[in-house]
């Protein structure tokens, strides 16, 4: 995917500097992870961070019934993961490549002590960090305050934001989800996803043009999740 197949997306690591960046590269190994490959799993220990140098993840957790609930997808240089340095910590979720990728990894030691060495760096991940928080909260939001209706809602607009492109006054979603991802994306059925679609189809907020989904009323699907108008860097996949 390349970069023009995206609405105005900003990467989650826009808050690092130049500088910041180029130290953080200095301690950076890479991994190359095929399609489909997990690159952890939750429950496994968290002591490294992530960051997508090309290809694509998706960060997904396991509902009680054993369901696949996607949280995040993740772009080139968007970064992803966690480590708490007070404690062991293990991970509450699933991180799998949808594409051949190629990942960089920082180890919790040598990100700590590029922390201490300096302090922008230090500043900068504290700022992604809160970022992260702000992001996983909407998430949150969305999927549970206004039912499955202002979750699809809120997943269509967000898919808008992430894979969008205007032409002709009309907002075309490009990604073709299937209703099974799109059900994977609001912790719902494809069955429930199905009939809401049609509901939205019906209502005129959304049409379909050679299998990508178009939406033809933002403010019918915003008023539907009770939007807050976050900026894009919050309101993506």
């Amino acid at each position: 995917m390349t970069r023009s197949d995206r609405l105005s997306v900003t990467t989650n690591t826009a808050f690092f500097s130049h500088r910041s960046f180029t130290k953080m590269k200095s301690i950076m190994q890479t991994a190359n992870v095929a399609a489909n490959d997990l690159i952890f799993l939750e429950g496994d220990p968290m002591d490294k961070l992530f960051i997508v140098l090309k290809g694509k993840v998706v960060l997904s957790k396991l509902n009680e019934e054993g369901k696949v609930l996607v949280f995040h997808y993740f772009f080139t240089n968007d970064l992803f993961g966690e480590f708490n340095p007070l404690q062991k910590h293990e991970s509450a979720f699933t991180a799998r490549a949808v594409e051949d990728s190629v990942i960089g990894v920082f180890h919790q030691d040598d990100f700590e002590t590029l922390i201490r060495e300096n302090g922008e760096v230090g500043l900068n991940f504290t700022q992604w960090q809160s970022h992260m928080r702000r992001f996983t909260q909407y998430k949150l939001r969305d999927l549970t305050f206004h039912g499955k209706n202002g979750a699809l809602a809120a997943t269509l607009l967000r898919a808008a934001n992430t894979f969008g492109v205007l032409n002709h006054g009309r907002l075309t979603i490009t990604k073709k989800f299937t209703n099974s991802e799109l059900a994977e994306l609001v912790g719902t059925s494809r069955e429930t996803v199905n009939r809401l679609l049609s509901s939205f189809k019906k209502k005129e907020m959304i049409t379909y043009t050679d299998g990508n989904i178009e939406v033809l009323d933002v403010k019918g699907l915003k008023d539907l999740c009770r939007c807050e108008e976050c900026p894009t860097a919050i309101c993506r996949l």
